[in-house]
């Protein structure tokens, strides 16, 4: 039901570098996952994941030719051979003790607006893959790496804030509207999963957030809504609002924020 994408990756130098401290982002495409990218890739080298090599190819030259650092890794976020083949590639990239400041779970299951009685169970077990199997596989392949950088080490250096796990979650994760009911469900899900995690690795030093997008974002696919500027979030804000929490020290951490465009009803 949910074949192995065939892995491959698009590298930005032809050997293996030495222990790095890097990000990793899941559900990389022109719009949130770009920009979420390109702000984590002015500080640390990331690793941008996705199922279609053509969605992150763009970003991650444009990166390179910047002076940044990236790869992409084609990665099905909803199959465990592929998410385990994307760690071994980030570790023969960047070395078996390579450490992750920042990990971020942008993607989603399939999104269905319909009403119940016409959903059907491959709907459901689509929104399934995507959103609650690919955070729990993500998760699970990211901690150990994320623990890593909680630990200092005589080969790599300790990140200089406390080490991230950020899930982008969406209205229907905290408001069930009529017509989502299968998207509903599984962004539910994702934050139980994330709040979870949260009680569990933030006593270890691991900030784990989750992130309320309660509102359409600018990006290509919605400009045919025609909504104004102002009633579109943009990415680049909710890039900075995850760098905010990725810098937050141990004291302080958040584990929910929402955003919206201020003329959004809520």
């Amino acid at each position: 039901m949910h074949p192995t994408t065939r892995l491959s990756s698009i590298v930005s130098h032809s050997s293996t570098m030495s222990s790095k401290t890097i990000a990793i982002i899941a559900g990389v495409g022109p719009g949130t996952g770009a920009a979420i990218a390109r702000k984590f890739a002015s500080a640390y080298p990331v690793a941008l994941l996705s199922r279609n090599p053509d969605t992150y190819i763009p970003i991650v030259d444009a990166i390179n030719n910047s002076g940044g650092k990236a790869i992409g890794i084609s990665t099905d976020v909803s199959d465990s051979k592929s998410v385990k083949g994307m760690v071994e590639k980030v570790k023969h990239e960047y070395g078996n003790d390579v450490k992750c400041a920042a990990a971020i779970f942008n993607a989603s299951g399939a999104f269905v607006r319909k009403p119940f009685l016409e959903l059907t169970e491959e709907v459901l077990d689509a929104s399934y893959a995507g959103s609650v199997k690919g955070s729990f596989l993500f998760s699970q392949a990211t901690l150990p790496l994320l623990l890593a950088a909680t630990t200092p080490s005589t080969t790599t250096s300790t990140p200089p804030h406390p080490p991230t796990l950020i899930f982008t979650g969406a209205t229907a994760s905290v408001k069930s509207s009529a017509l989502f009911a299968a998207f509903a469900t599984m962004k539910y899900a994702l934050r139980a999963l994330a709040q979870s995690l949260a009680r569990e690795f933030g006593p270890q030093g691991v900030h784990v957030a989750h992130a309320v997008i309660d509102g359409v974002i600018n990006i290509p696919r919605t400009q045919a809504y025609g909504l104004p500027a102002e009633a579109k979030i943009d990415p680049r804000a909710i890039a900075d609002a995850y760098w905010h929490l990725h810098t937050q020290p141990k004291t302080s951490f958040t584990w929910e924020i929402d955003i919206r465009p201020g003329v959004e009803k809520w």
